[in-house]
């Protein structure tokens, strides 16, 4: 079967907030915390390695999130978010 765009079997990232990636350090933290001394150094190096990126990412959250309120477009008001234009017949 065919996926269709936007379809998790995209192969695409899954986007995570803030909250969702702090809770994911905190467990990656934990696990490396946990980890005994005879497990593979390649196991051990990939988790301190998606550490080091979810850091970068919750450090740069707060100036992405400024950035992002100064560049965004606005809306018409008479127009409603979220939802599609209704098209005349």
């Amino acid at each position: 079967m065919r996926a269709f765009h936007g379809q998790l079997s995209d192969n695409q990232p899954i986007r995570r907030n803030l909250a969702e990636k702090q809770k994911q350090l905190r467990d990656l933290k934990e696990t490396l915390a946990g980890m005994k001394s005879h497990t593979s150094p390649a196991l051990k190096e990939s988790v301190r390695k998606r550490i080091a990126q979810l850091e970068a990412e919750i450090s740069a959250a707060p100036v992405l999130k400024s950035a992002q309120k100064t560049s965004a477009p606005r809306q018409g008001a008479g127009a409603p978010q979220g939802r599609r234009p209704v098209r005349g017949r």
